[in-house]
């Protein structure tokens, strides 16, 4: 079964298989081109769980502002 995207997964999968990959990273236990490959896709993870993270602090950053008289602005969605 090919691995989903990073784009596609839920947070939290996202870092589950982050966590393992750092573990096999560690161990030292497998093949140079298999663990850079592994590599390449925890980057590939880590940034997009960032994002995501990212993406949720603004959303609560939206959602505790105090002033009801604050001007609207546009959320911006486009990395999402």
């Amino acid at each position: 079964m090919a691995a989903k995207k990073p784009e596609n997964m839920a947070f939290e999968a996202a870092l589950d298989e982050l966590d393992n990959i750092v573990h096999e990273l560690e161990s030292g236990d497998i093949p140079l081109e298999e663990a850079l490959k592994k590599f390449e896709r925890g980057i590939a993870l880590a940034r997009n769980s960032q994002l995501k993270l990212t993406q949720a602090e603004q959303r609560v950053e939206i959602l505790l502002q105090a002033d009801d008289n604050a001007p609207l602005t546009e959320f911006d969605s486009s990395n999402e």
